[in-house]
């Protein structure tokens, strides 16, 4: 075998095996980087499903205070005939009723 053929051969499987050594480098680095997005994922998860926990829990602790807002015995003060036309619709229990 020549001296050339010798150096081709030789640089040829120096390619290859450089050529197979990155791909398989990419892999492995590809499968940690996809590894690291399910992790993510899953912490997005947990995040979320906390912060509708504790939306929940507002809007359960919001409903409660309505229905004892709704339930209790409304003091009315004594109207006087003045006083009636310029009576103001509370805009909080307003706020917090549900739509008919």
């Amino acid at each position: 075998m020549s001296l050339s053929a010798k150096i081709t051969l030789g640089t040829a499987i120096g390619i290859s095996a450089a050529i197979i050594g990155y791909v398989h480098y990419k892999q492995s680095e590809d499968r940690l980087k996809l590894h690291e997005g399910v992790l993510r994922d899953v912490e997005q998860q947990q995040r979320r499903k906390h912060e509708n926990t504790y939306a929940l829990q507002q809007q359960i602790d919001m409903t409660k205070q309505l229905k004892t807002m709704q339930t209790k015995p409304e003091e009315k003060p004594q109207d006087s005939p003045s006083s009636s036309s310029n009576k103001t619709p509370n805009l909080d229990a307003v706020a917090l009723q549900p739509p008919p």
